[in-house]
């Protein structure tokens, strides 16, 4: 597991807040050091005197992106663990929606991730860092899954992981004040047809 933001230094953070907000404002090709440092008002060549290198600063904001959403999974993977284990499985779905929803109120991260995934489809480092943080989402999925008592198999909370990724994607499109009533719905469906038969 990556290690999480809490652990970075006031400035190694506000490089790397930038960095997040310059990806998911401009994209990939507008992350650059200079975009980062004018976006946290530091001083040219702040940044990389930390991040030396492009690859270096990708690999920092992957790896924080991957620990900030790995930190609110784990808070729902503990949240859920203290459930008795005959709470109804709808309580627990409504949780992880919950914390999809958060996601959605602060977008920036979630359209990091996106822009991450697409650039680690070619660069295996930072699939790396991205996979470590999916396999907690889908643990999370997968012991929802067990609740019901169900044999599942091994890959089935990984597809509907791989569904809610697509079903956040598009809440993403739409306008923020129908992204709730989007994401909620499509749960709905996407929970009872693949996990909740």
């Amino acid at each position: 597991m990556t290690a999480p933001p809490a652990e970075l230094s006031p400035r190694r953070r506000a490089l790397l807040d930038a960095a997040l907000q310059v990806l998911a404002e401009q994209g990939l090709r507008g992350l650059t050091h200079r975009a980062v440092d004018r976006q946290a008002s530091l001083p040219e060549g702040s940044c990389s005197a930390y991040l030396r290198t492009r690859k270096a600063l990708l690999t920092a904001l992957t790896e924080y992106v991957a620990a900030s959403l790995a930190d609110d999974v784990d808070a729902i993977a503990s949240e859920l663990a203290g459930l008795p284990h005959d709470v109804d499985t709808a309580r627990k779905v409504g949780s992880v929606a919950q914390m999809f929803l958060g996601w959605l109120a602060h977008p920036e991260m979630l359209l990091a991730r996106q822009e991450l995934t697409i650039e680690a489809t070619r660069d295996p480092d930072l699939a790396a860092v991205l996979e470590t943080a999916r396999t907690g989402l889908v643990d999370v999925v997968d012991g929802i899954l067990r609740t019901r008592g169900k044999d599942h198999g091994p890959e089935r909370a990984e597809w509907l992981v791989a569904s809610l990724d697509g079903i956040l994607l598009a809440a993403l499109l739409k306008p923020t004040a129908d992204r709730a009533g989007f994401l909620a719905r499509a749960l709905e469906q996407t929970l009872s047809s693949l996990a909740l038969e």
